[in-house]
């Protein structure tokens, strides 16, 4: 339990992807992940997630993808507990209604969010369509993402929505996971913009490669992932480090 008048941690998390990988893969991870959301929900620290939290995520009015139950159930419990958790979309979950917010208290934030605490300046974003020459991909980001494009794909049956979900993000995941970004990729420039404008921390994720570095007077971190790397990034008083999840034990981080 935090000490009285203790400043809360920041957590920040991204691209676990559930719904990908076997039985086995998928048990693993969703385990880590409760096991993380237990040791903030003790620590009565806030919650960010920057995107991918499933590998696809669709909601119809009164239907949801099954399988989750222990996940609502954790993130209700930080809520109830007076732990603030926020949802940004990302490029695999971007089609977020209601359900989070309504049901479970969550705040959802469709882009980007700016916000100051523990006296620094973040700027969190999930980074996709941030790549050089990725003119196709922002193009379909507005069509996916239009209300006329959404509504739709909502006439479609959920088992049948569902599945043509699936075979999309798996071929965005992969997509995304082979593209070589290069030493200047659109994140890290989009990084160096916003600490020059007077962030002093940005956190994305989308490149599933983790990674924490000074840029000019800021701190630009990547989150990597849950499918290889299990990490994640964890703020107290100001100082910000990478952490990964292993067998349940938290652990810092190093390349």
């Amino acid at each position: 339990m935090p000490t009285a008048g203790a400043i809360p941690p920041l957590y920040f998390v991204s691209d676990v992807h559930l719904g990908l990988g076997d039985a086995d893969a998928e048990q693993r991870k969703l385990a880590l992940l409760l096991s993380l959301l237990a040791d903030i929900r003790r620590e009565r620290g806030d919650l960010y997630i920057v995107g991918d939290l499933f590998d696809f995520w669709y909601e119809y009015r009164s239907v949801v993808p099954r399988g989750y139950h222990r996940l609502y159930q954790a993130l209700e419990d930080l809520r109830r507990d007076g732990c603030a958790v926020t949802y940004l979309a990302g490029n695999h979950d971007f089609a977020i209604g209601d359900f989070f917010s309504r049901d479970l208290g969550v705040a959802v934030v469709r882009d980007d969010i700016a916000f100051t605490a523990q006296g620094r300046r973040f700027y969190l974003f999930h980074g996709d369509g941030l790549a050089v020459r990725d003119g196709g991909y922002r193009l379909l980001k507005r069509i996916l993402r239009s209300p006329i494009s959404q509504r739709l794909y909502r006439m479609l049956h959920p088992d049948l929505a569902f599945g043509i979900a699936r075979r999309f993000s798996h071929t965005s995941r992969d997509y995304t996971s082979a593209r070589d970004y290069g030493e200047t990729d659109g994140m890290r420039a989009e990084a160096e913009r916003r600490i020059a404008a007077g962030s002093d921390i940005v956190i994305m994720g989308h490149r599933h490669l983790p990674r924490h570095e000074a840029v000019g007077d800021g701190v630009y971190l990547n989150l990597g992932d849950w499918l290889s790397h299990f990490t994640y990034a964890v703020c107290r008083d100001g100082e910000i480090s990478l952490f990964t999840m292993r067998q349940g034990i938290q652990e810092l981080y190093t390349a």
